[in-house]
């Protein structure tokens, strides 16, 4: 294992992806729709295949959202996962919540990752071993005992269906903002104290931020408990809980 080679290759990743998508205008992007109604634009696609490019090597598997998948990366004991934009709608409307996605897994496991928001001048880069940075200087989860004004990530779009209505006048703080991953990075640096979500989500969306949340200090679980496991078949997962370990049984008994 050599995690300071692939950390390079996230880092690597994330100024290529920037270059990139910098020939882009936030809110003046053009978008069609995929299959299943979400919206896709042509900066998801070039990041998508400049990062397919630059990331694996030989033997390494590839799960991205923008590239049709392989059973062949099933049989791979690394494989990078990858949401080469995470928070489309965001990044069409010209809201700068959205950002580029990098994980690495190996074995099941999400053991480094890197998230940057170019539009907020945020990158989050860590692993399992070498902990967290923001920017370059160390970072970790903030170390919270109690749920009782914690500042809680939710997804913009569960609050606005209601679904996060239970919470209004109970101990957190709840604050809406787009992107899953862009929320666990948040967490993992200690910008923001816990994230969570109930609705499906795939494993690009949140295998970059579970390394980086888990090497901050956090905890990631699915919603019931479950400790997450990624290069499955159906990259589909359950939801997600993100938070200090401090604050887990409170949240746990704060969903019921």
């Amino acid at each position: 294992m050599n995690r300071a080679r692939d950390l390079q290759r996230i880092e690597e990743g994330l100024t290529a992806a920037a270059r990139v998508l910098a020939d882009y205008t936030p809110g003046f992007i053009d978008a069609t729709r995929k299959s299943g109604g979400d919206p896709v634009t042509e900066a998801d696609e070039k990041v998508d295949a400049l990062l397919r490019e630059l990331l694996p090597e030989d033997g390494d598997g590839w799960l991205s959202e923008e590239t049709v998948d392989s059973p062949e990366r099933l049989a791979a004991s690394r494989v990078w996962v990858v949401d080469p934009l995470d928070g489309t709608r965001e990044f069409i409307d010209g809201i700068p919540e959205w950002c580029v996605s990098i994980g690495l897994v190996e074995g099941g496991l999400a053991v480094a990752g890197g998230i940057a928001n170019l539009a907020m001048a945020q990158r989050v880069v860590g692993s399992l071993e070498t902990g967290v940075t923001l920017n370059g200087r160390p970072a970790g989860v903030r170390a919270i005992d109690q749920v009782a004004g914690a500042e809680v990530l939710a997804s913009r779009s569960e609050v606005r269906r209601g679904e996060w209505d239970q919470f209004r006048d109970g101990p957190i703080v709840v604050r809406p903002m787009g992107s899953v991953a862009y929320k666990m990075a948040l967490v993992a640096a200690g910008l923001a104290d816990a994230t969570w979500t109930l609705t499906p989500k795939n494993e690009w969306d949140i295998a970059a931020g579970t390394a980086l949340v888990s090497a901050g200090g956090g905890v990631v679980t699915y919603p019931d408990g479950s400790d997450p496991s990624f290069n499955n078949p159906d990259p589909l997962v359950p939801g997600l809980i993100a938070v200090p370990r401090g604050i887990q049984t409170a949240v746990k008994e704060l969903l019921g």
